[in-house]
């Protein structure tokens, strides 16, 4: 049974940090095309982050980028998105989606930035 579990959602101040980990399993992790989104309260799922395979190529979204940092671990079968200087904007739901042939998403968590 294929399974990503994400965690690490928190109610945090802007300026803040948060470290947000997606686990997975029942699937060749390391063979995933592992990616994170997030969806803002009355707006669509967006792409915010991606890492190959093999952790060699990273892309990001303009709205994050320089802020926010994806990164995975093969061995814990765990990738994660670090997030610095968080603003009222990241506020959403934050998925995790791994792409290996099928497509396999997380429930995700919940990250809210106050003002």
């Amino acid at each position: 049974q294929v399974q990503l579990v994400e965690s690490g959602g928190a109610l945090v101040q802007r300026g803040g940090s948060l470290r947000l980990s997606c686990t997975g399993s029942g699937f060749d992790f390391s063979a995933a095309l592992m990616s994170w989104h997030r969806q803002a309260p009355g707006k669509e799922r967006e792409s915010i982050a991606a890492i190959t395979r093999t952790s060699g190529g990273t892309g990001y979204a303009d709205s994050v980028k320089g802020r926010f940092t994806i990164s995975r671990d093969n061995g814990k079968n765990t990738v994660y998105l670090q997030m610095n200087d968080l603003r009222p904007e990241d506020t959403g739901v934050y998925y995790c989606k791994a792409a290996v042939g099928d497509t396999y998403w997380g429930r995700g968590t919940q990250v809210t930035v106050s003002s």
